[in-house]
């Protein structure tokens, strides 16, 4: 460390992933050296990789690791880091973790303690707001968490309400409540979920606006005085509370209105004595009404937009700052240029409700020069490389995808064109989700709100037409699984279709209606598609028979994902893998295609099995069992909750029955596809 005690030249990023990366990389162009921190499942982790210096801190659960405050700077003492970034999450909004930096005379690159904890505790935060004049929401925000008086206050505030834990953010601990009849289990589900994320089960009720945009502003303070606004950014396109798409500046705004907010927004700063960058989110109603939702006392995931807008590199203004520099520029020196978006990615699955993915990135590559795009325009900021695994461990984004244009449309036009030249294979993504929601008529003409996606669910997952190719290749790939099951020479033990002295056959019913064969949800008859295949000997093309078609086909498995099908020679290039049940198949640069498949013999057999079973449908933490065996259920009703990725997701009663068993207890780790429960059905 050098001898002035506002400079530092090592800093460490008590951080993961795509933030850590990014983080290190401004540190690296302004001479810092970096010091990263990983738990055991991330021993090999791009951010690691990356760093000057890496420390463990523990096993894989991040209370065991990135959540300790001891091991986190002991890690910072034994590499003689002088500060610590804390990144976004983790213990970026911890003050006591502040406090312990600050008696162990290490520099702590974001505010001071006390201005986390006046906007940490939301209920308080409220108050100070309007002691500042800052605009708010109804709502109930006291220290009185008694289950008959939160009920009691959300029936006067009038349904629907949002329920939000008092000390959470990031989407953790929140749920909209619709009736009365819903409070309670909607209660019960955000206090499991805000203890597990920040050890604490307050909650606060919010009047919950059906239509509004979700707004906010980048403020910067240094600690000699100075504050500023970096403008907006409308983060409207929301998926269970967390951000997908986000742009700045806001569609529709105005100059005045821009003003008032900005302005707002460096009072709620100011009121808390804030140093350092922060972000004032604000809702947004259709009348150009604007009320204080919450201030996050960190860098934000979507900061990227606000700097290609500005030409400023946020994380420079935050290390300058925290070596006691002044802001590098006046409110009427900051400048907008142009439009900016950013996307998401996540390791999840749109089609099953977002349920978070893990597995191995086989691929991940961004063609820039292939899509004809220009470097300048597209920046990736990612987590991950090709190779890497996906753990169930943590938050499933993977990177952010962020472009700039001249003005909003030529910027969402190079937007669709990098997500179409992003290459991701071997863990199932959002991408193709993210594409039909950039190019959305209702999003391309700026109709925003925090409830986009549900209000459009019908047309974005709308069943897309399948390719004769698409079927094809899920077919030769259920074919070829199939055939690699046999591993015996006998005939009486091949399940691959083999008859004696006539065509191996084999009938494979394929559905894309995003029905999982092997489920006790079964799709209706019209949905699902019947594959025929046959061939005399192993070295033969197929014969398929799809619909009234009959197509000459083999498939060739190139690099990675990447296969090649020849019909009836036409050969086609495609990428393809197997996931969960089914086939994912990419043909063209739009989007993707899942295609489940199963055996049609089996498929009668598999859905009685499914109707006695639930299995797991991600890799996670069992959190909470909620019904006795043998107690009677009813279809629909919740019987336990799992966790994954920091998000709970609840298993329902495929019928009316009882459970008979459970498998697993709270706490216990199961695998995707894990049988959880034995469910007996009524007569």
């Amino acid at each position: 460390m050098t001898t002035d005690p506002n400079k530092f030249d090592t800093l460490l990023v008590a951080n993961r992933g795509e933030i850590a990366c990014r983080v290190m990389r401004t540190a690296r162009a302004m001479g810092l050296r970096t010091v990263a921190v990983y738990s055991d499942a991330d021993a090999n982790a791009r951010h690691v990789r990356e760093a000057d210096e890496a420390v463990r801190l523990g096993p894989a659960a991040a209370r065991d690791s990135y959540l300790k405050v001891e091991a986190v700077i002991e890690a910072a003492r034994r590499t003689g880091a002088g500060a610590i970034h804390p990144g976004y999450g983790f213990l970026s909004e911890n003050g006591p973790f502040v406090d312990a930096l600050e008696r162990a005379g290490i520099t702590f690159v974001g505010p001071p303690a006390s201005a986390i904890a006046a906007m940490g505790d939301k209920s308080a935060a409220k108050a100070r707001m309007h002691h500042a004049g800052v605009p708010l929401v109804p709502g109930y925000h006291g220290d009185d968490q008694d289950d008959a008086l939160l009920k009691a206050e959300a029936d006067k505030i009038g349904y629907p309400v949002l329920l939000k834990a008092s000390a959470g953010g990031g989407g953790k601990g929140m749920r909209v409540v619709e009736s009365a009849a819903d409070f309670q289990a909607a209660l019960d589900g955000c206090r499991r979920e805000s203890q597990a994320a920040f050890g604490d089960q307050r909650m606060l009720i919010e009047k919950y606006l059906t239509q509004p945009r979700h707004v906010e502003v980048q403020v910067f303070c240094d600690s000699h005085g100075n504050g500023v606004y970096l403008f907006e950014r409308d983060c409207s396109v929301q998926r269970r509370h967390q951000k997908v798409l986000e742009e700045a500046p806001a569609p529709g705004m105005t100059a005045e209105l821009r003003r008032e907010m900005g302005e707002a927004a460096v009072r709620a700063a100011r009121e808390i004595g804030y140093v350092g960058a922060g972000t004032v989110e604000f809702l947004l109603d259709a009348d150009g009404s604007f009320y204080f939702m919450e201030m996050n006392t960190r860098l934000q995931v979507e900061h990227p937009v606000t700097e290609m807008i500005t030409g400023q590199d946020l994380v420079e203004w935050q290390l300058r700052v925290a070596m006691g520099e002044r802001l590098p520029l006046a409110q009427d020196e900051l400048t907008i240029t142009g439009h900016s978006f950013e996307a998401r990615l996540y390791a999840e699955d749109p089609e099953q409700d977002f349920l978070p993915a893990t597995g191995t990135l086989t691929r991940f590559a961004l063609d820039l020069e292939g899509a004809g795009l220009d470097a300048d325009k597209v920046r990736l900021d990612s987590g991950v490389e090709s190779g890497d695994a996906v753990s169930m461990h943590y938050d499933p984004m993977l990177a952010k995808l962020i472009v700039h244009g001249a003005d909003r449309d030529q910027a969402l036009a190079t937007l669709n064109r990098a997500l179409a030249a992003l290459d991701v294979q071997g863990v199932v993504t959002n991408r193709a989700f993210l594409q039909r929601l950039a190019t959305h008529p209702a999003f391309k003409g700026c109709e925003l709100d925090t409830r986009f996606i549900e209000k459009h669910e019908a047309t974005l997952f709308a069943p897309r037409e399948v390719t004769t190719e698409a079927y094809a290749a899920a077919a030769l790939i259920g074919l070829k699984q199939l055939s690699r099951e046999c591993e015996s020479d006998s005939p009486w033990d091949r399940h691959d279709g083999f008859r004696l002295n006539a065509p191996h056959t084999i009938r494979l019913a394929l559905c894309a209606t995003g029905h999982d064969l092997t489920r006790a949800q079964a799709p209706d008859a019209e949905d699902v598609v019947i594959v025929e295949g046959r061939r005399e000997t192993d070295a033969d093309p197929w014969q398929l028979v799809i619909g009234d078609e009959t197509l000459t086909a083999r498939i060739q498995h190139l690099e990675g994902d990447a296969v090649a099908v020849t019909l009836n020679g036409h050969r086609r290039r495609l990428q393809a893998r197997l996931a969960d049940n089914g086939v994912v198949v990419m043909a063209d640069a739009a989007g993707e295609t899942r295609l489940f498949w199963r055996r049609i013999d089996a498929i009668d057999h598999g859905q009685h099995e499914a109707e006695s079973t639930l299995t797991a449908p991600m890799h996670g933490t069992v959190v909470a069992l909620l019904v006795e065996p043998g107690q009677k259920v009813e279809k629909g009703m919740p019987l336990m909750v799992m966790e994954a990725m920091k998000m709970e997701h609840t298993m329902a009663a495929p019928a009316d029955g009882h459970v008979e068993s459970f498998h697993f207890a709270a706490g216990d780790t199961v695998g995707q596809g894990d049988v959880l429960l034995e469910f007996a059905a009524e007569e």
